[in-house]
């Protein structure tokens, strides 16, 4: 999976900056590629009206779709829509302090 950022503007590096640190708290950093792109193409595919704009493409199931567009979200709001795009049905298995199966401390996929 990919995540594109379409922009123009510096302002919305932040989101840029939202989407990393969501998947480093979720072990997703080596998984997960993001790119930053600004061309007409990807603008016209996709109707991109207003910028920022997060783009979630799956090229195994050919698909390519705008997620947020004109707005960052929190932080909170990205990692919830990684772990429902990805899956993680046992998310709410672990304690809220650690897990014993992967030990980690905030964050469990288990």
């Amino acid at each position: 999976m990919q995540i594109k950022i379409y922009w123009s503007w510096e302002e919305t590096k932040k989101l840029t900056n939202i989407v990393n640190s969501s998947l480093e708290d979720l072990w997703l950093v080596d998984f997960i590629k993001i790119e930053e792109v600004y061309n007409e193409e990807i603008k016209k595919e996709l109707n991109i009206t207003k910028q920022p704009a997060l783009i979630i493409e799956e090229e195994s199931i050919d698909f390519k779709d705008i997620i947020f567009e004109w707005m960052i979200p929190e932080e909170d709001e990205i990692k919830s829509m990684l772990i429902s795009i990805i899956g993680w049905d046992s998310w709410d298995s672990c304690a809220p302090s650690s897990c014993s199966s992967c030990w980690s401390a905030s964050v469990c996929w288990v």
